[in-house]
């Protein structure tokens, strides 16, 4: 779906080719770890019966602390969009961007008239909750945001808050930041729809499993337009798995890697090889996720350079509020940045 000239439908997933290093996908590398792959192969054998959530439900309400009633599993994030546009029918829908364009692209797709709030660069794309129209009764927002990186304060979300507004808060790299600080999942706010991927932590992409937090009404109309069976049994048994303490174990250790891995990073774009003197103007926000997002003179070609040396980067341009000059790299550990960062380098001579 193109709307202004921006591509909706283009995704990380486009960027990648054969012999290319992904740092297009902000997906963890090494992942799904062996022993979530044990879990969820083990559920195999039940293949001919038909997939029962309650336990999955559960698993998922008890990491968060609340009652199973807030809880819908559903096919990914994206699933979770697309029943909150067929399951709510806002007058003014309002998205804040740039952000991660599925929600926007299933707004569109159901009939809904969408307007745009576009954060600037300038501010480090961070949010003056007065800019969102007061009459906007459904607001879209991610955090931390997809692809700023920036982490929102949860206070500055609590303002878009009104009794009747629907505000849906994507948090699917929210696991990503060390102890979650600035997440509304367990907040007591009214209309308020929280939206959990475990796509990205565990390296589920194939498999499509995530889920809303909301209210128990919100999560009643949002499950009468799902249909029946949408999240498959490898799917609930990956639900559990990544529900146990020593899933989120590994998560906040995966998150700390991040921070480190995310500085390095940084660090070797802003100043070659540790020369101060070379260093590139390059604007991003305050990046709290594990990507960052760059702006570089003639991004499109050195995008086109990077991928015949070998490297997929996601280009910028088809957020809206961005252009040509932008892209997103993806946290990588440091080996794989450091081969990145040369030839980086010697593209932009």
């Amino acid at each position: 779906m193109a709307v202004d000239g921006f591509d909706l439908d283009h995704h990380g997933d486009r960027e990648v080719g054969d012999g290319l290093v992904d740092l297009a996908v902000n997906v963890r590398a090494g992942t799904p770890p062996p022993w979530l792959l044990e879990e969820i192969t083990a559920g195999l054998t039940d293949l001919a019966a038909y997939p029962r959530t309650e336990a999955a439900t559960a698993a998922v309400a008890a990491r968060h602390e609340c009652d199973p009633g807030r809880i819908l599993l559903t096919a990914g994030a994206a699933e979770a969009f697309v029943l909150i546009a067929r399951a709510f029918r806002p007058r003014h829908a309002v998205v804040v961007h740039p952000q991660f364009t599925e929600p926007e692209s299933a707004l569109r797709s159901a009939g809904h008239l969408v307007d745009r709030v576009v954060l600037s660069p300038e501010a480090g794309f961070t949010l003056d909750p007065s800019s969102v129209p007061a009459d906007a009764d459904l607001v879209v927002i991610g955090n931390p945001t997809n692809p700023t990186s920036v982490l929102h304060p949860a206070d500055t979300l609590r303002e878009l808050a009104r009794p009747d507004r629907i505000l849906v808060v994507d948090e699917a790299f929210m696991d990503a930041v060390p102890g979650e600080p600035e997440s509304l999942v367990a907040a007591s706010i009214p209309g308020l729809v929280v939206i959990r991927s475990l796509t990205k932590t565990w390296g589920l992409a194939g498999l499509r499993v995530g889920y809303v937090v909301a209210a128990p009404q919100l999560i009643e109309q949002l499950a009468a337009v799902q249909p029946h069976w949408p999240v498959s049994t490898p799917a609930l048994a990956a639900a559990i798995a990544c529900s146990t303490p020593r899933a989120a174990a590994e998560a906040h250790q995966a998150a700390e890697d991040f921070e480190r891995q995310r500085a390095h990073l940084l660090a070797g774009l802003l100043t070659p090889y540790g020369d101060a003197s070379g260093a590139m103007p390059l604007s991003y926000g305050v990046s709290r996720a594990p990507f960052v997002l760059v702006r570089v003179d003639g991004a499109d070609r050195i995008r086109e350079a990077l991928r015949q040396r070998g490297f997929a980067v996601r280009r910028g341009d088809t957020f809206p509020g961005l252009g040509p000059d932008w892209l997103r790299i993806a946290v990588r550990p440091e080996p794989v940045t450091d081969a990145f960062l040369k030839v980086w380098w010697d593209v932009l001579g």
